[in-house]
């Protein structure tokens, strides 16, 4: 279904599945006399929630990603993320504001399956980017959120894009529910830049355990304190280490799983998670669960790595099936936890 938002809404009669509707109910919701809508975070470090946000701030939000890619009225839009979350909300949101014209697309693994057109603007996450290498090409603006983009991935995309020789530009985004989406992003292609840039109007700074503060008056009154631990460059650039509430602490040595992560699955093409289970002698003990099937020479392999420190060196290492994700696609290293533990 293609909904053109440069023009009047109106409500189509009938819808070839749920999501549409879902999308189609939201656009309504919009545009009723109510000056908030409600946003669900997604659950991925902790219980989720549900909030109400002003309209007027998304629209600041929609505004600064618009101007930033530089979309234009009638330009394509793709959404292909769930619209209970910001991420698809946003995406709707944006293509009001900037009066684009919106094709629905069932969000899945393979979210491109069915696309064959020019997209000017599109969100998705890693697991679906990819299962898409092959259609990124018709993509102009692309934005990756929900994880990290592994390295794995990043070498994928570059060897994909630069023999199709694509103008597609890639980037990768910071933020989370209560920013209302992104309020960094970093490019990845074609260019890999190591810094997140925020927009304007966001100021960053550190707290005492070197989390990062951010303050974005147009989009939250508040002052933001985040569990995420960062490097600043310049007022206006920062660099993701990890999260403090995954940090696991073995034998007093405190170690970011996400640092590990980010080092493995440059070698492998599984996905890969470091966590700390308890244990009476190291207080967490370190362990790699890796997706798919038990491969003894992928084992091999893992424990080969030339490691920073001999302690991140995982003490085990568990292959399961599938690794849990909410449903924006993210790993919810809570429920890992405990499918670990049975």
């Amino acid at each position: 279904m293609l909904i053109d938002l440069s023009k009047p809404f109106r409500h189509p009669q009938t819808t070839s599945n749920e999501f549409e509707t879902k999308v189609l109910d939201f656009i309504k919701e919009w545009f009723s006399d109510s000056e908030t809508v409600q946003i669900q975070s997604s659950g991925s470090t902790g219980i989720p929630k549900v909030f109400d946000v002003k309209k007027s701030k998304m629209l600041n939000s929609a505004r600064m990603t618009c101007d930033f890619l530089g979309l234009s009225e009638g330009d394509f839009a793709l959404i292909c993320l769930p619209v209970e979350y910001i991420s698809g909300k946003m995406m709707v949101v944006r293509s009001i504001s900037r009066k684009l014209k919106l094709k629905i697309a069932e969000p899945s693994t393979t979210p491109l399956q069915n696309i064959d057109e020019k997209i000017d603007f599109c969100a998705m996450t890693p697991l679906q980017v990819e299962n898409s290498l092959d259609k990124l090409h018709l993509i102009k603006n692309l934005i990756i959120g929900g994880a990290a983009v592994s390295e794995t991935l990043k070498k994928k995309i570059s060897k994909t894009l630069k023999i199709s020789k694509s103008q597609t530009k890639i980037f990768e985004t910071y933020g989370m529910s209560e920013t209302l989406s992104h309020i960094a992003l970093r490019e990845i292609f074609p260019d890999q830049e190591n810094w997140f840039t925020v927009f304007e109007g966001v100021e960053i700074s550190l707290d005492d355990r070197d989390c990062l503060k951010i303050f974005a008056p147009q989009l939250n009154s508040e002052v933001l304190q985040t569990n995420d631990l960062v490097e600043i460059n310049n007022k206006k650039q920062f660099r993701f280490l990890g999260r403090l509430d995954n940090v696991i602490n073995s034998g007093g040595a405190k170690i970011f799983p996400e640092e590990l992560e980010k080092l493995v699955k440059q070698n492998i093409p599984n996905e890969a998670v470091f966590l700390g289970i308890d244990d009476e002698k190291l207080g967490q003990k370190l362990i790699l669960i890796i997706e798919g099937e038990i491969d003894d020479d992928l084992k091999s392999k893992i424990y080969n790595l030339e490691f920073q420190k001999s302690f991140h060196k995982p003490k085990d290492i568990i292959f399961a099936q599938q690794i849990p994700r909410t449903p924006n696609g993210k790993v919810n290293r809570l429920e890992l936890k405990k499918l670990i533990k049975k």
